[in-house]
């Protein structure tokens, strides 16, 4: 282990019922510049170790009053002192013993009479491992910590944003319903829609914040019941014909009479939305998307099938990677996120599915999941 290690900061308990050893362990160590407690029979080792809060023991297995290996049992049953790493010293050096030794919890053994360099190099070897140990404890509790302010960021974000973002969304709706162009001009109209459509871009993005970070967090629960994914396809690409005639865009639904899966309807057409919302951003004027909806034996797939721009290979690589946020740009140049895909497979996995898709440069592509249909 390449970690700089301060044996000062470090303190061993050394327990031995023969003076002459404990005050030899104790020059050898302290020469190394260890800080060092001492014992002279179980009871006071014990005593010690709740007392001094030792980083390592190093404990004499034949002690007149208790056994080193009845101290290593009891410092064992203790959750506050488990953890602690022994080192039995021992004249004994029959198997028995060993096997006796490391089931009573040692994590070494140095046999008597000791070689200095040996005891010197297995004692550093314990000590950096607590040292490790040590390392990793604090760097995954700030990492917990950085994580869940991050969460509650995210949350705190889209949440409050929301509120505002959904006043101008509305707005801007009742002006394109009530302003024609006749009224107000070309030009005007389609900043008027222009802005339209960034709105509802926002808050589709806001929401998709908001539910992913639920999701991480672990606040939002999958809530099963019988859902009829032709209806819901339906109602979603009403939603979005509006926006799919804006590029002259024909959505076109293949579906059977019925479709019935058992999954949560919130998620399901929060995938749904996103596909629809990506595959209207990615095609070109004048072309089709289509929605299929089908049975493969337990599970109902829905695909989302556009003529747009599709991805390049290495895009393809990148995208379902939460690590690499990997967006591009629609056909008039809209932006993408890439966390509506991520939130997507997240839900999808959640609901006992999966997602996937297939995509050709320059011929567009075709996003699919899988929802299980109730038996």
């Amino acid at each position: 282990m390449n970690m700089e290690i301060n044996p000062s900061e470090y303190k061993i308990l050394i327990v031995d019922d023969v003076m002459s050893n404990v005050l030899l362990l104790k020059v050898l160590l302290t020469n190394e510049k260890f800080a060092i407690a001492t014992a002279t029979n179980g009871r006071q080792a014990l005593e010690q170790v709740k007392k001094e809060n030792p980083d390592l023991v190093l404990l004499d297995v034949m002690m007149p009053d208790m056994s080193g290996f009845e101290v290593a049992q009891q410092l064992k049953a203790n959750p506050d002192t488990s953890d602690i790493p022994i080192i039995f010293l021992t004249a004994l050096n029959s198997t028995t013993d060993i096997v006796k030794g490391f089931q009573v919890g040692a994590n070494d053994f140095i046999s008597k009479p000791f070689n200095k360099e040996e005891l010197i190099i297995r004692v550093s070897h314990q000590i950096s491992l607590v040292a490790a140990k040590r390392i990793i404890v604090k760097k995954t509790e700030e990492l917990q910590h950085t994580i869940a302010g991050r969460d509650k960021l995210y949350s705190v974000i889209a949440h409050d944003l929301r509120s505002p973002i959904g006043s101008i969304k509305m707005v801007l709706n009742m002006l394109i319903m009530k302003l024609h162009p006749d009224k107000i001009g070309n030009e005007l109209y389609d900043l008027l829609t222009t802005a339209n459509h960034t709105t509802e871009d926002v808050f589709s993005l806001l929401d998709n914040l908001l539910k992913w970070t639920k999701s991480q967090i672990g606040k939002l629960n999958v809530v099963y019941q019988d859902v009829d994914l032709v209806e819901l396809t339906d109602s979603v690409v009403e939603i979005f014909n509006m926006m799919a005639g804006m590029k002259k865009i024909n959505i076109k639904v293949e579906k059977p009479e019925k479709l019935v899966v058992y999954g949560d309807i919130d998620m399901v057409k929060t995938v749904i939305r996103n596909l629809l919302s990506n595959a209207i951003k990615f095609s070109n004027e004048n072309t089709e998307i289509v929605v299929r909806l089908t049975k493969q034996e337990n599970m109902a797939v829905v695909s989302v099938q556009d003529h747009g721009c599709g991805i390049d290979a290495d895009g393809q690589k990148k995208l379902l990677h939460p690590d690499t946020h990997f967006s591009t740009f629609g056909t008039k140049n809209e932006e993408g996120s890439g966390l509506g895909l991520l939130l997507c497979q997240d839900f999808v996995k959640k609901n006992g599915g999966n997602l996937w898709f297939v995509s050709e440069k320059g011929e567009g592509s075709t996003f699919s999941f899988s929802i299980p249909i109730q038996e």
